[in-house]
């Protein structure tokens, strides 16, 4: 079970920090899938991300306290020399596009790519179809997409940065996905630890300590 939370709470204890990165095509709406995220909130005049920022939020995952460090990028080429430091460290992935726009979605393979050249190859990966609130402008079928997905072992979600629809859900899937693998690993370790030489469980995954955390938003821009 998980619950969201702690905004601001900067004596909170966290027991874990996820990084989890947004990546696809401009205007496909990261940005405001990570505003309705982290602050509940949406622009209509929301305006083109320029290099890099990211927000935190702290949740409740099975009693322990996850702070979700979430990543976001200008979809545009000329910012695509961040990649190596952007995806660093990250355990999450939200892959994005925009219904209506069938390009945004033939451009997904190509972005899987790069997350996958870059990042760990255990990272938990979300394919996320928005602007579902635009359906009758709809140009990409939900069945294509859960196709794509299934034959790349994705977690697939549609949804609405404008209404709220699934935001939280696809966070939470990713996040606790992230929870499962990182305590099925150290539960195997500790076994390890007490005698059994078996090969360990679970999957390697890095996970950034509470040392780590960053301020609660930053900004920064690339020349």
């Amino acid at each position: 079970m998980a619950t969201g939370g702690g905004y601001s709470d900067a004596s909170q204890k966290i027991d874990y920090v996820f990084k989890v990165v947004l990546i696809g095509d401009s205007a496909v709406g990261k940005s405001q899938i990570l505003a309705r995220f982290s602050r509940n909130e949406f622009s209509l005049d929301s305006k083109a991300t320029i290099g890099v920022e990211f927000q935190t939020r702290t949740l409740v995952i099975k009693h322990k306290s996850v702070k979700a460090q979430i990543w976001d990028t200008a979809g545009q080429e000329r910012y695509r020399a961040v990649t190596s430091a952007y995806y660093r460290g990250a355990v999450g992935a939200m892959l994005v596009y925009d219904i209506t726009k069938r390009q945004t979605f033939d451009h997904i393979p190509r972005w899987l790519e790069e997350l996958r050249n870059h990042a760990d190859k255990n990272i938990v990966i979300i394919l996320i179809g928005n602007k579902s609130d635009l359906e009758d402008q709809r140009s990409v079928p939900t069945e294509d997409a859960k196709e794509f997905a299934q034959k790349e072992g994705l977690f697939f979600l549609e949804t609405s940065a404008l209404e709220a629809t699934n935001v939280e859900d696809a966070f939470l899937t990713v996040l606790t996905e992230i929870f499962r693998i990182v305590n099925k690993k150290s539960l195997a370790v500790n076994e390890e630890q007490n005698g059994n030489t078996g090969s360990l469980a679970g999957k390697k995954i890095i996970v950034p300590g509470p040392a780590q955390v960053i301020p609660e938003k930053r900004t920064c821009c690339t020349s």
